[in-house]
């Protein structure tokens, strides 16, 4: 039997056929080649199963340009129900925020420039005022994210020194990483004390020592211990700790700036809620609860940011003026807790209406019936993500797509832009908490432009 991959034409005839030709007129010839190289290759890992005439050819060519030319980073739209999706850029900015970038991006910007004296300035003084303001903390400063400022906040203060910190609060976060491991990397050593689920004062007040450089407290904001705990707080910490000389630090994770008891999330601790407790540092995230850019903010007493500021872990952490300005629009919102409500994307997602949503999810399944295609609505669960709030559920409303629910996901994914639904219950679901009312004619464009390559779910049903 011959081999059909003697049959597989050459990248160079390939180049050279009329259809490639034209495609060459408006491609860069490299990208081109790159991509007839790689078609060929595929037919040629493939047996020799080729497509079948120069038109196919050119089909697979352009195929391929086109995805090599589709940048790895893609907008998507969260259908999933989880507000804050880590694997998805966690929180989406505010127009505020996008407006900021824009503008500071376009051009030059007093970065680390005094207008005011026509001199060198500092970037650790963007957000700073805004931040203090917010929290009631003396000074700020901003680095790239919670780990990072963590890593600063112990090397500054208790570097070769020992940390004290519960058992309890020993939490693993994203991408495996672990609080303890981090904490390693700073120069502390860590002292643990307590159990798993149990830690009482007198743990703490007995693994105080002359070496004892800080005592950190974890918010285990990603889960919950229930039955038989206990943890000390901050309010009870502090005490010890100035009795000792040694500041508490507060790792409060999600970075929350107002209660969010209106809207039914209870017992997320503010920044300011930790630093009256007696917190000495707090550091958070700027892209969770507080719905900015991804950034590790640090707030507390000024002799301790000051002694942070000078650390030249501070420059490797340093932000961009892109992250500054994002940061400074989003905090500048929290003025008045109404307009962060209405204008924080994440805020507004959490305190939106189940019937709003419900009306959201009635306007998509009209739109596409009158396209053709049959969905229905239902009741859906969602959650904060993050590690926020992890035992509370959403009430949302999803859209229901029939038909086969992998196929579907599978589908939406590859669109453009991509739509990240989910699977329950055998079922392929579009959580509409977390598409907001611009997105809504988008979602079902990309919904009838899939349905094509699924033929069960295009056609019209009572059920």
């Amino acid at each position: 039997m011959s081999d059909l991959r003697r049959a597989l034409p050459s990248v160079g005839a390939l180049l050279e056929t009329v259809e490639v030709r034209a495609l060459l007129a408006v491609t860069p010839r490299g990208l081109v080649v790159n991509a007839v190289r790689d078609v060929v290759a595929r037919a040629r890992a493939a047996d020799g199963s080729t497509p079948a005439d120069a038109p196919a050819w050119t089909r697979a060519v352009a195929e391929q340009v086109a995805a090599a030319r589709r940048p790895s980073l893609r907008r998507v739209i969260n259908a999933t129900g989880v507000v804050l999706h880590t694997n998805l850029g966690r929180a989406p900015l505010p127009r505020a925020a996008l407006e900021a970038m824009t503008t500071v991006s376009a051009g030059y910007s007093n970065l680390e420039y005094d207008l005011a004296i026509g001199g060198r300035g500092s970037r650790y003084a963007h957000c700073a005022a805004l931040l203090t303001e917010l929290t009631g903390a003396d000074d700020a400063l901003v680095v790239n994210n919670c780990a990072a400022a963590l890593v600063l906040a112990l090397n500054t203060m208790a570097q070769d020194r020992e940390v004290i910190i519960s058992r309890g609060e020993l939490v693993e976060i994203g991408g495996s990483f672990r609080v303890f491991d981090i904490m390693a990397k700073s120069g502390a050593r860590r002292r643990e004390v307590g159990s798993t689920n149990r830690t009482h004062l007198a743990d703490y007040a007995a693994a105080m020592t002359p070496d004892t450089g800080a005592i950190v407290k974890v918010h285990r904001s990603n889960f919950d211990v229930v039955g038989y705990t206990a943890e000390v707080p901050v309010r009870d910490l502090a005490p010890l700790a100035r009795a000792h000389d040694v500041p508490v630090l507060h790792d409060l994770g999600s970075g929350l700036l107002i209660g969010l008891d209106e809207i039914g999330l209870t017992g997320e601790p503010t920044a300011r809620d930790a630093l009256a407790a007696g917190a000495d540092v707090v550091v958070m995230s700027g892209d969770k609860l507080l719905g900015g850019p991804q950034a590790g903010l640090i707030v507390g007493k000024a002799r301790y940011l000051a002694a942070m500021r000078a650390n030249p872990f501070a420059r490797a952490f340093r932000v961009d003026k892109m992250t500054l300005a994002a940061l400074e629009a989003t905090l500048a919102l929290y003025r008045d807790p109404a307009v962060a409500f209405r204008d924080i994307p994440v805020l507004a997602m959490l305190a939106t209406p189940l019937e709003s949503i419900r009306q959201r999810a009635m306007r998509c399944r009209d739109a596409l019936r009158a396209g053709g295609m049959e969905s229905e609505v239902a009741d859906a669960v969602g959650s904060v993500g993050a590690g926020a709030f992890p035992t509370a559920t959403i009430p949302s409303i999803a859209l229901v797509l029939h038909g086969d629910a992998e196929r579907w996901t599978a589908a939406l994914r590859g669109g453009e832009p991509a739509i990240v639904g989910r699977v329950h219950d055998g079922r392929a679901l579009l959580d509409l908490r977390t598409v907001p009312d611009d997105d809504v004619s988008i979602l079902v464009d990309a919904v009838l432009a899939a349905a094509p390559d699924l033929p069960e779910a295009a056609r019209r049903s009572d059920a």
